[in-house]
């Protein structure tokens, strides 16, 4: 726990926090395989950062329905942050829609832990087993630990949005190293830099560039 903890704190960025967050939760939790942190803002979902598959569909489907297991923890009178489904398998009446698609996706079972819930927004910590009775009590202190620092990184950012944007920044930036790095067989150093080298000659922003170049433009 104490050197997870150092690992997280000496992460450079909110979005760099939040990404080893899901990836640490796959990696340290028996049982877990996929992890994800879901905001809803404004009404609609946001998926923040994400470890293994299911967890992007998921997110989806529970803000395109309106129901499911982070909607009714957000919402809960009782102020219980944590929310844990045993069995996916079983029907669930309180949302028999989103259950349904999650036995779909091969969810056997999941838990959660609120980091925030402001008005009508909140955010959580996902995790998702493809197995059936997956998490018990004793993943708690993990479970914990890991949403709290996620809960700080988000503390410190000024909105959803401004994360959102970051990551498809990120997104955006990867996907045209990648072309360069393929095109002119350049290290993933080299084809950051020639990104770099554009955007000052040009004197444009660093994802204006990454866009320039995933279009196909001649300046790339």
């Amino acid at each position: 726990m104490a050197v997870l903890a150092r690992d997280l704190l000496a992460q450079d960025s909110v979005q760099a926090t939040l990404d080893a967050v899901a990836q640490s939760a796959v990696k340290l939790i028996e049982g877990c395989d996929a992890a994800g942190i879901l905001a809803v803002s404004k009404g609609r979902t946001v998926t923040l950062s994400v470890c293994g598959d299911m967890v992007e569909e998921s997110d989806r489907l529970q803000g395109e329905l309106g129901e499911g297991p982070c909607f009714d923890a957000a919402h809960r009178v009782d102020g219980e942050r944590l929310f844990r489904i045993a069995d996916m398998t079983l029907p669930q009446p309180s949302w028999p829609l989103y259950s349904r698609a999650a036995r779909d996706l091969g969810i056997g079972s999941m838990t959660g832990v609120l980091l925030y819930t402001d008005q009508q927004d909140f955010g959580a910590l996902n995790l998702y087993s493809r197995s059936p009775g997956a998490f018990g009590a004793d993943i708690e202190s993990a479970g914990w630990l890991l949403a709290s620092h996620a809960a700080v990184a988000l503390a410190g950012a000024r909105t959803v949005e401004q994360l959102e944007h970051a990551l498809e920044t990120r997104h955006s930036i990867g996907e045209a190293m990648g072309i360069l790095m393929e095109r002119h067989r350049l290290s993933q150093e080299e084809a950051f830099a020639v990104l770099r080298r554009l955007s000052q000659q040009h004197n444009v922003k660093l994802r204006d560039v990454a866009g320039h170049v995933r279009a196909g433009s001649p300046q790339d």
